[in-house]
């Protein structure tokens, strides 16, 4: 039989705050802790896929607190944030992390944010120990409203679909509603792993973030908010944005 080490998979981190103010604010509200265990990671799971919206943040290092703020996250920040919601409502969960090939997010991405992106960008899943097993959770990523235009724009394509935020095998059916097993939308576009890691801390420590220098700066100066346009472009439309 399968033991974890439950107290290091619950506990805070810089990054993983689940005890900020804001978060246990949220907790209380939505009454996570009330539910059943599959009931609480199915709600929280809902939560951070449709309720925090396809986009990206200043940082993949940003703390869970910081994501729930900002509203929106992408790959890596909405799973801190899922991450540290598990933990603060007791259900133990770690990090598997990856590098994918930037071609999956050619159109979210486009022009010169397109040019700045490594080849090979920082990924990550959460993993969550559930009825003795390890379910690896990388669905939430796109939210629903997002994931339903691409669709929609793409209503005729057959067979593996890479781009837009998306490596999966099906457009039409990719496996993100969480029933109790795994759930992916990018695993497809994966090309290195990196192995598990108890918390983001680890795993940043150990591998840096996607941008550093003057590609961090122009990023967080200019880059981001013209991807999350094209991203809310995107979401609002359903129709391919101009290169």
């Amino acid at each position: 039989m399968t033991t974890i080490d439950t107290p290091a998979l619950l506990r805070q981190t810089p990054i993983l705050d689940h005890t900020h103010p804001r978060i246990q604010a949220l907790i209380a509200e939505r009454g996570w802790r009330q539910l059943p265990e599959r009931e609480r990671i199915a709600a929280i799971y809902d939560f951070v896929r449709d309720e925090i919206a396809f986009g990206y943040n200043l940082a993949d290092d940003l703390p869970a607190s910081r994501v729930l703020e900002d509203g929106l996250g992408q790959c890596n920040t909405k799973g801190t944030l899922f991450m540290a919601l598990l933990r603060a409502c007791g259900i133990p969960c770690r990090l598997h992390g990856f590098t994918i090939d930037k071609a999956l997010q050619k159109g979210a991405i486009t022009g010169i944010a397109y040019l700045l992106a490594p080849r090979s960008i920082v990924h990550s899943w959460v993993e969550v120990w559930f009825d003795g097993r390890w379910r690896e959770l990388e669905g939430f990523i796109l939210d629903g409203a997002y994931l339903q235009a691409l669709q929609r724009r793409f209503a005729t394509h057959q067979g593996p679909f890479c781009g837009f935020g998306a490596a999966t095998p099906d457009l039409q059916r990719p496996p993100v509603e969480w029933r109790g097993g795994n759930t992916y939308i990018q695993k497809d576009g994966i090309n290195h792993d990196f192995g598990v890691f108890d918390d983001p801390d680890a795993f940043y420590a150990r591998h840096g973030v996607n941008l550093g220098g003057f590609k961090r700066w122009l990023f967080q100066a200019v880059v981001r908010r013209r991807m999350n346009r094209n991203v809310a472009r995107i979401r609002a439309s359903g129709t391919t944005p101009s290169h």
